[in-house]
């Protein structure tokens, strides 16, 4: 792995700690975020082309903030300081922070005051940055000048060239910074001297070369959901060694229509990749434990522990497993505690791992991609698209898309429905009449029941409720607003076609305070 060009993304506590090593990589240059506490030496083993340090919320002169060795500046290699990272440059090298008279934070106008600095090579003379900071950089440190000011802030850029160390008060890593992308594109391509090399086929190919001097003869045992993350590992593992690998994927009956059927397409017996696939079709072993339960949470359990006793069952029928594979990816590295060891996802596809499973070592062969590089690894892969670019699902499946009790008649009109929704917003994007999908839309099942009409007849029938969100991290999300026509076409379809449902309607909640799921 560290024979690529690595820049380091040394943490501080930023926030944007995930979001400036994708940003490196989409320059096509190797990024991992690494904790401040990560020794010189380690640093030395790595090599890396370039260091950026992130922001963060403390101030650099109090003695609990973080910190570094200066000696980080006489490696020779090119160092970026980031708000609270350019302040502890500054801090480190003999400069002086100090509370600013004025704080700012949000979209600021900045001027360059050096044209033909490398950072701000291609930058307009007045971008708008995004600025976040009470500390500023009162005098920069001896060898230093500054390239960029904004009214309240003296030193909104400073650089030392001769030495490559670089350093923005304001955050060029955020969509608000104007051109912050080719910024820091100057600092890894330009300043680093990166090729730009690093792209999802050589990740492909090494990837693969490094799981089988790993594994070797060792068997393998995965449990596949389905999903997006851990139907990549399958086929990077697939390509590796083959009938080596053990995919378990326990199908429970309460995936979206025909989801079941074409994960088996995908890695049974009759599709492309050479592995052992174990379909464990226990749909009516969860209905039944689901019998009577209406609460979310409870129901959240039950399907998690049921999905262990199945696997346990399945494993143990394996016998010993040298590896245990996991969908693990970047983010969940990162959030679970950077540079700690890997852990066991306590999701549903490998959440709380069965005691008679054995094995001698994790393996991850996603734990160092985002999302969207995941995505990318899968077409490279060969998987068809509509698996790569699959909307989130959560793994208690239509479990909580369903409202109350959970029942085989209930699952069927859920999915019925929302084969129908998802069908009617593609067909409407196609032809133009939506400038772009919602992030995540889906059918849920309330537990209202109503009286309604069809035909001659009065009926007793469920509420369907439609969801569609905009949202750029899940975090935070807004309703998406669907032309009235095509949610009118959804409706007329799901009453006509889906029996047991007389009613359609549509759901307006942000989240928060609403969540996107409808539980």
């Amino acid at each position: 792995m560290m024979n690529r060009e690595t820049i380091i993304v040394l943490d501080f506590g930023g926030q944007y700690n995930q979001l400036i090593a994708r940003r490196v990589r989409e320059c096509n240059v190797y990024a991992e975020v690494r904790p401040y506490t990560m020794t010189l030496d380690e640093i030395k083993e790595i090599n890396p082309k370039g260091i950026i340090f992130t922001g963060g919320p403390n101030s650099v002169y109090l003695e609990t903030s973080p910190s570094y060795s200066k000696e980080i500046f006489n490696l020779g290699i090119p160092v970026m300081g980031i708000c609270y990272g350019s302040q502890l440059m500054a801090h480190l090298l003999g400069g002086k922070v100090a509370t600013a008279p004025v704080s700012e934070y949000g979209s600021t106008a900045t001027e360059i005051l050096e044209e033909n600095s490398k950072l701000f090579k291609g930058v307009k003379k007045d971008p708008t940055v995004w600025m976040s900071h009470t500390d500023y950089i009162a005098e920069v440190p001896e060898g230093f000048k500054i390239t960029a000011k904004t009214k309240d802030c003296p030193v909104a850029a400073m650089e030392n060239e001769e030495r490559k160390l670089y350093a923005t008060q304001f955050h060029p890593e955020v969509m608000h910074t104007e051109q912050g992308q080719d910024m820091l594109r100057n600092f890894v391509i330009d300043v680093c001297g990166c090729s730009g090399s690093w792209k999802m086929d050589s990740f492909v190919e090494s990837t693969i070369k490094e799981l089988r001097e790993k594994i070797g003869n060792g068997r393998v045992l995965l449990a596949l959901s389905g999903g997006v993350d851990s139907s990549v590992a399958a086929a990077l593992l697939a390509k590796a060694v083959g009938k080596q690998l053990t995919c378990v994927f326990v199908d429970h009956g309460l995936l979206r229509k025909d989801e079941g059927d074409q994960v088996e397409e995908i890695f049974g017996e009759k599709g492309k990749f050479d592995l052992n696939f174990i379909r464990v079709n226990a749909a009516e072993r969860y209905y039944k434990k689901l019998e009577g339960v209406t609460e979310p949470e409870k129901k959240r359990k039950i399907i998690g522990e049921e999905f262990i006793r199945v696997f346990e069952e399945e494993s143990i029928k394996i016998g010993e497993v040298d590896f245990l594979a996991q969908g693990t990816i970047y983010p969940d590295v990162i959030e679970s505690g950077l540079g700690k060891s890997a852990t066991i996802k306590s999701h549903h596809n490998v959440g709380g791992l069965p005691e008679d499973v054995r094995f001698k070592e994790i393996v991850e062969p996603l734990r160092m991609l985002f999302k969207d590089e995941v995505r990318r690894a899968g077409l490279e892969l060969g998987l068809p698209e509509y698996l790569v670019f699959r909307q989130p699902f959560p793994g208690p499946g239509l479990g909580i898309r369903i409202v109350g009790e959970v029942t085989a008649e209930k699952v069927k009109i859920v999915q019925d429905a929302d084969a129908i929704y998802r069908e009617e917003i593609d067909k409407a994007y196609d032809a133009g009449l939506m400038k772009a999908k919602p992030n995540q839309y889906f059918a849920a099942l309330s537990n209202m029941r109503s009286v309604g009409v069809m035909g001659d007849f009065r009926t007793y029938d469920y509420a369907v409720v439609l969801r569609a969100v905009n949202t750029s991290d899940f975090m935070t999300a807004d309703c998406t607003e669907i032309p009235f026509e095509v949610l009118q076409k959804v409706m007329n379809r799901i009453i006509n076609e889906v029996k047991g449902v007389n009613r359609v309607m549509y759901d307006l909640t942000s989240k928060p305070p609403g969540t996107i799921e409808l539980e």
